[in-house]
């Protein structure tokens, strides 16, 4: 398989190592947990009063000022809806064509039934998906219990679900098939339990237990995913290191598959710097007795309020067994917030694989939040 050159993926991670902020590297710049910013304790989906304020005073470029023209997510006291939306228009050099794509449109609501009690609900009107779900937050030092329908928490959870650790992209931009990474896209949705335990100020312990949407019921054995997180901080650094198992049934040729996934995760965060990584071994995901890899590594650096620059290397080698099989490819690209709740981001990824192909990509991604 063509590589690209180690050295130069290095520089281009550290030239600019100074001071940054992604979805986990928010949490990395501003020292700060995800549970901060989102009602779900394990970040994502709605943000809270927090995240709100973050979306609308910080993260972009321009924040409206206007004082008689007032922002709010709230429906009353106790109820609050949120939003995001996110297109792409799409160009590939291997089958040389442009498109345009519906990627996610989910609309929240929340409600508080008490100070300790909140019930979510997401509906993705693109996609026809749903999540619902209730977490007490009832158990010692904010600890938490969520019952219902989600997405399970494995390794770092990324909005880009392009990243080979989250679900690869369907295909869409390579004729290398569609299955070009691991579940934890944003169509992979459980019903069961979860318990979340704050062992201390920086260690988090999530459990869960329940059975992938839209299978029948007793048809698979339950699935299992548990995750340890340690985020201490060193004087001006932020650090994030930990790592998660799940045990899932997976669908083959052949009937189902009893497929176990280890990850190990870290990141770094200081000033307008961050360095994220994952690394992840599937066990029968795509055949019995075939052990897969993936990998992220993203550096991101903030140029100014409003502007981050992104560099992002994806592999995913279906079977580790064979030479020549892996995918992988480099992102530069953009996140820039003109004005709150808008983002744009434009990517440029490089395909390497062997025999050589001419497979790069550009992605225009459109993000519109509430």
């Amino acid at each position: 398989m063509k590589q690209p050159n180690v050295i130069l993926v290095l520089a281009i991670f550290f030239i600019s190592f100074g001071e940054t902020i992604s979805l986990p590297r928010f949490a990395l710049q501003q020292k700060d947990k995800c549970s901060s910013c989102h009602v779900n304790p394990t970040g994502g989906m709605m943000r809270n009063e927090n995240g709100f304020f973050f979306g609308k005073n910080v993260v972009g470029m321009i924040s409206p000022h206007d004082k008689d023209f007032k922002l709010s997510p709230k429906l009353s006291e106790n109820v609050s809806f949120g939003f995001d939306y996110r297109t792409q228009y799409l160009y590939s050099q291997e089958f040389n064509k442009t498109d345009f794509q519906d990627m996610t449109g989910s609309v929240y609501l929340n409600a508080a039934i008490s100070q300790s009690i909140d019930l979510l609900a997401r509906y993705d009107f693109v996609q026809a998906l749903w999540e619902g779900y209730a977490v007490a937050r009832v158990l010692p030092n904010e600890s938490y219990i969520k019952i219902g329908s989600f997405i399970p928490y494995f390794g770092i959870r990324l909005d880009d679900h392009t990243a080979y650790t989250r679900g690869g992209d369907f295909g869409l931009l390579s004729s290398k098939g569609i299955t070009q990474g691991l579940i934890y896209n944003p169509l992979y949705i459980e019903t069961g339990i979860e318990v979340g335990v704050n062992l201390s100020d920086n260690t988090f312990l999530t459990a869960s237990v329940g059975k992938p949407r839209r299978r029948a019921s007793f048809s698979t054995d339950p699935t299992y995913t548990a995750r340890l997180e340690f985020n201490p901080k060193i004087e001006k650094f932020d650090l994030l290191f930990g790592a998660a198992y799940a045990s899932i049934k997976t669908r083959s040729a052949d009937g189902f598959l009893k497929t176990n996934f280890y990850g190990g995760f870290a990141g770094i965060g200081y000033k307008r710097f961050s360095l994220t990584g994952e690394y992840d071994i599937a066990e029968d995901y795509l055949k019995k007795d075939v052990k897969s890899s993936a990998i992220m590594v993203e550096a991101a650096y903030q140029l100014m309020a409003g502007l981050d620059a992104i560099v992002r290397y994806d592999y995913f080698d279906p079977n580790l067994h064979f030479e020549k099989d892996q995918h992988a490819r480099l992102v530069f690209g953009f996140e820039f917030f003109p004005y709150s709740f808008v983002e744009l981001r434009p990517q440029y990824r490089i395909g390497f694989e062997e025999p050589d192909a001419k497979n790069n990509s550009f992605v225009l991604q459109f993000h519109f939040w509430y």
